[in-house]
């Protein structure tokens, strides 16, 4: 159990999310290089922080959540599976770049989305974030990609993101998996396979990244969990390619919310039970699909919303999350779930404990009503 920091790396006040994350506290590799199982890692559990009560942290094992849910409660996780996104690419002049590719569906707004970055030296590490002014990308660049393909950017959709027209030997997915590799990030050791990028549910290949809440997750555990009455039910959010230097706000993704999984939110929120999302990704599709009087219905397209404080959440009583950077736009959702006072008090004690952030790092469950 690592032990406690300073306090110069808590958080400022009882409610304030300005804080720092220090470098040794990013996850740089799974929990099984690490020694642990999946489900080994460390879960927060923060309850209260509404109507008046005091919020509380509880710390325990991912093993454990079968025993801290309630029977009748519902879990909604994400059954999107990751891609090998990252591919080597070449300007006209054959000078390599590293192109991310933003989910396996195109956008209807303009097309694929794509990120340029600059390839990781000498062949090692993660390829680095290429600021505008030395970004290369403009309307009509040519990029030359591995096995006769070829990418055209067409627009800029943000500073950082551009639509992209890609002409491929064979279809995406099969192409993705002979030349592409998945997705890393600086804090992350070294390239690992795309196993330890897959969660337990994941069954619909098209996430530019890994919807990581669920990863701790194994099949004894799920199994664990339905025993005891804790319900599951799948959602499909295909995630794009993150911002971690940027925060920016999520753009459109694509999403279906089937209709069993509807009826389930409204089975379980009409009987007493808690709706629990497994990470913001299921949050979004949940909400996406919720109306102002908070029926969930069947849905299946693109959505473009952004949770905030001020808009609030219908569908959704506690998330399962993994722990984000203090500018990450995920923030504001889950402040919008949770409610600044819980949220500061977990990111709080999870900076004194050490918990470990990012994708292979530990989880916090928030639970706001405290029951």
């Amino acid at each position: 159990m690592p032990s406690p920091r300073p306090a110069a790396d808590t958080l400022t006040s009882d409610e304030s999310l300005d804080f720092t994350v220090p470098p040794d506290l990013s996850a740089p590799a799974p929990a099984e290089a690490r020694g642990l199982r999946r489900d080994g890692v460390r879960l927060l559990v923060g309850r209260g922080g509404r109507a008046g009560t005091l919020p509380t942290a509880e710390h325990h094992r991912f093993t454990d959540l079968p025993e801290v849910l309630r029977p009748g409660d519902l879990l909604v996780v994400n059954n999107s599976a990751t891609l090998p996104a990252a591919l080597p690419a070449r300007l006209p002049d054959g000078e390599p770049l590293a192109l991310h590719l933003s989910s396996a569906h195109p956008d209807p707004r303009g097309g694929h989305l794509v990120e340029l970055r600059r390839p990781a030296r000498a062949g090692t590490g993660a390829a680095r974030y290429l600021p505008p002014a030395e970004n290369p990308a403009h309307p009509g660049l040519r990029l030359t990609l591995p096995g006769g393909g070829r990418a055209v950017l067409t627009a800029a959709c943000t500073a950082r993101l551009w639509y992209a027209r890609l002409t491929l030997p064979a279809p995406l997915p099969e192409y993705l998996a002979a030349h592409g590799k998945a997705i890393r990030y600086g804090y992350v050791d070294r390239d690992w396979p795309l196993g330890a990028y897959q969660t337990v549910f994941a069954t619909e290949p098209g996430s530019s990244e890994m919807p990581s809440a669920a990863r701790p997750f194994t099949a004894e555990l799920v199994s664990t969990l339905v025993a005891r009455g804790v319900l599951i039910a799948p959602i499909t959010l295909h995630t794009g390619v993150a911002s971690p230097e940027l925060h920016e706000a999520p753009y459109p993704e694509r999403y279906r919310v089937p209709a069993a999984t509807a009826a389930l939110v409204a089975h379980v929120r009409a009987t007493g039970g808690r709706v629990v999302a497994v990470g913001t990704t299921a949050v979004r599709a949940l909400e996406s699909a919720t109306a102002p009087d908070g029926r969930t219905r069947p849905a299946d397209g693109w959505t473009d919303l952004v949770i905030t404080p001020d808009r609030g959440v219908r569908a959704v009583d506690g998330l399962l999350t993994g722990w984000h950077e203090p500018r990450a736009s995920h923030l504001l959702m889950l402040e919008a779930v949770a409610g600044r006072p819980l949220l500061a008090h977990c990111y709080r004690e999870a900076l004194a404990a050490g918990y470990l952030w990012h994708e292979f790092g530990d989880v916090n469950l928030l639970l706001p009503d405290a029951g």
